[in-house]
């Protein structure tokens, strides 16, 4: 691990510093806030950042139409995007990863009955699917959850599939199955450690695409309860006094771009490090 460090490039540690950063300040949202993100304060409605000729000291990044605090929604907004986008790449990855292994190692059938599904789920635009999903259970943020497993474990299915096809012909397995290792056993012991790579590069960037599209749903009102500080929710909330009150979606924005700029460059790192055909690029 300490040697993964040590070879950490540029856009490595800018991505591991950026999330380390929000990680913390979601962990520990309570003690960093500097104040509650949904106490209302009329008096102190649409206060600028504290920089400027209007602002107040207590609200550093300035506050909403409520008087709410940003800087302290922005922070417990942390902990809505991270809890979101990892668990719908944990519970898709999961579900796409078993998939990619069955159709790929069990042959023709399986193959044939996965794959078309695989191929009928990417003929539908992401975004009008989650929509359907979102429409007919209702917003919430378990919702929201599952329309993103329902429609993103595709995307391991892919990769999965297709390192099961290459892998399986390896000696080793090949080995497996004349000493009587059961498929089960192949599968699980031999095959998947050996596919994992490419499925955990696939889900970092998963990490910055899901936290985008939440953020979308969310600015669409189809994502968490306006009662829950979202930085979707806020980009929305912020949308009819863009131009009195720039600092309502500037900031949130800001937040959304660099979690998700922090992901795709740990992403690249990644890449880099665990696929040894891009070192001959």
């Amino acid at each position: 691990m300490l040697q993964w460090f040590r070879q950490l490039d540029s856009k490595g540690m800018a991505g591991l510093a950026i999330l380390g950063f929000v990680l913390f300040s979601a962990l520990f949202a309570p003690w960093v806030a500097p104040h509650d993100p949904n106490q209302q304060d009329l008096s102190s409605s649409v206060l600028p950042p504290a920089w400027s000729g209007r602002g107040n000291p207590q609200f550093l990044l300035g506050t909403n139409s409520l008087g709410q605090d940003i800087l302290s929604r922005i922070i417990y907004g942390s902990r809505i995007s991270l809890l979101t986008a990892c668990s719908v790449v944990f519970a898709s990855g999961i579900i796409g990863t078993l998939m990619g292994l069955l159709a790929g190692y069990f042959g023709r059938v399986a193959q044939n009955v996965i794959m078309r599904l695989v191929d009928i789920m990417l003929s539908i635009p992401f975004i009008l699917l989650a929509l359907v999903v979102l429409a007919v259970l209702g917003p919430s943020q378990l919702n929201l959850i599952l329309s993103f497993v329902v429609v993103r474990w595709v995307q391991y299915t892919r990769i999965a599939f297709g390192q099961t096809l290459e892998v399986k012909e390896r000696d080793f397995v090949l080995a497996g199955k004349a000493c009587g290792v059961s498929s089960f056993g192949l599968i699980f012991r031999h095959i998947l450690p050996n596919i994992l790579s490419p499925l955990l590069i696939v889900g970092t960037l998963e990490l910055g695409f899901v936290i985008l599209m939440e953020s979308g749903l969310s600015f669409l009102g189809l994502g968490t309860p306006p009662e829950i500080p979202s930085w979707g929710g806020m980009l929305q909330e912020g949308r009819a006094q863009i131009n009195i009150a720039w600092w309502l979606t500037t900031f949130p924005g800001l937040a959304i771009a660099l979690t998700v700029l922090g992901f795709n460059f740990v992403g690249d790192w990644l890449r880099d490090r665990l696929d040894p055909r891009t070192k001959f690029d």
